[in-house]
């Protein structure tokens, strides 16, 4: 049983420095055993960074599209385009180094997106759960299966996304307004969900037109199922048209279904409003507003180096700092808040039951060299190291400045 005492660590909300015990690759209340010694010299502690929302599969193929127009049904066409040619091993080396730049960017939790349809098959998801695998000392990988093309209009996608459940895929996903029946696709999903007894995860609401809003589907589905606490919805850009009040109103109602929301700064920012010139709307969901009535709210990363997102690092803190701005957040309960939709509020949108720095947690955990958690998101601040089950993953040497 490997042993750790991480001395004078400093931990959001504490004054004194903190001591922390690890044993058997959880956090425990304390030992007397001999163990390895790691003084941090007052740098901070966080729990490790989840990421609920981004697309391995897809990642890194900027250089094979044809981009013009920068619009989501572009970034849809050449993604179908460029993906009837991705083989199992081209998804594993991409999916591998968007992997590689999460975990030293802090993430040691992630849930990725992976599209199931006849022309792809189960290619991508064989793929990602390689790098399930193959990454499981540094990050914990959660496979969410959905069928980007369609599903009601894509006759043996449903078939493929039931085998991939059956072998292993963890969740279930939607994209219900590429669908010639989005109601219908919600609806058949959530059946299946109930089925197979997954938690489902739907991209909707993708634009900032008032028409169409699938979000009330999803909700009285959710409802009648008893699924809350079970369903996410990402993207919602729709959301960010509404006034205050009617926004509040749905809020409440998200919140007492159990709906949880996602919002995806960057490649909203980026695909949302290219018909709007003057008083360009901003497109991004306002979690804050929607925090305020108890939705369990996160940020993420969607996707990196593709059509919907043709830039991205993999930071978490990143986005974070790019939501505080969009959103104008800057006290340092804003900031703290932010934090928390990469970290303790994406705990629970995930589920999980053994996250955080207490006794009994698994011992994930990124270190900052701040003082304060909230210069984290302010200053865009990289981790200095990273663990996983106790075990050191990553470091980041400090830069020095050569003076003359």
């Amino acid at each position: 049983m490997k042993r750790l005492n991480i001395i004078n660590a400093r931990l959001p909300g504490a004054e004194a420095l903190q001591t922390l015990y690890i044993a058997n690759e959880h956090f425990v209340a304390a030992h007397n055993e001999p163990a390895e010694t790691l003084d941090l010299a007052g740098a901070l502690v966080l729990p490790g960074l989840l990421e609920t929302h981004i697309h391995l599969d897809k990642a890194c193929i900027i250089d094979r599209c044809r981009q013009q127009e920068g619009t989501l049904a572009e970034a849809i066409r050449e993604t179908a385009r460029a993906k009837a040619d991705f083989n199992e091993e081209d998804v594993y080396q991409r999916g591998a180094r968007v992997l590689e730049q999460a975990i030293i960017q802090g993430t040691t939790r992630m849930r990725t997106h992976i599209e199931i349809d006849p022309v792809i098959g189960l290619t991508g998801f064989r793929a990602i759960r390689r790098l399930q695998a193959d990454y499981a000392w540094a990050l914990d990988l959660q496979l969410c299966v959905f069928p980007q093309e369609g599903m009601l209009n894509n006759p043996g996608t449903e078939t493929l996304l039931c085998e991939a459940l059956a072998s292993g895929a963890d969740l279930l996903g939607g994209c219900p307004y590429t669908d010639s029946d989005p109601i219908g696709q919600i609806q058949r999903l959530f059946v299946l969900a109930q089925r197979y007894d997954v938690d489902l995860d739907f991209h909707l609401d993708f634009d900032l037109s008032p028409e169409n809003r699938l979000i009330d589907s999803v909700i009285e589905e959710t409802e009648r199922a008893g699924w809350g606490g079970r369903v996410t919805v990402g993207h919602v850009t729709k959301l960010s048209i509404l006034d205050i009040e009617p926004l509040r109103a749905l809020g409440r109602r998200l919140a007492d279904a159990g709906v949880q929301v996602t919002a995806l700064p960057a490649t909203d920012l980026f695909l949302t409003a290219r018909d709007r010139f003057a008083l360009q709307p901003r497109g991004v969901a306002p979690l804050d507003e929607l925090d305020r009535c108890g939705v369990v709210c996160s940020l993420s990363t969607n996707n990196i180096a593709n059509p919907f997102t043709p830039f991205g690092d993999a930071s978490l803190v990143r986005q974070a700092n790019l939501f505080a701005n969009v959103r104008q957040l800057g006290t340092q309960g804003d900031l703290l808040r932010c934090l928390s939709w990469i970290s303790s509020q994406s705990a629970k949108l995930l589920r999980l039951t053994d996250y955080g720095l207490t006794p009994g947690c698994l011992a994930d955990m990124v270190i900052f060299d701040v003082t304060h958690a909230g210069q984290i998101v302010a200053q865009i601040a990289p981790p200095i190291a990273g663990f996983k089950r106790g075990r050191q993953t990553f470091n980041r040497p400090q830069a020095v400045l050569n003076r003359p």
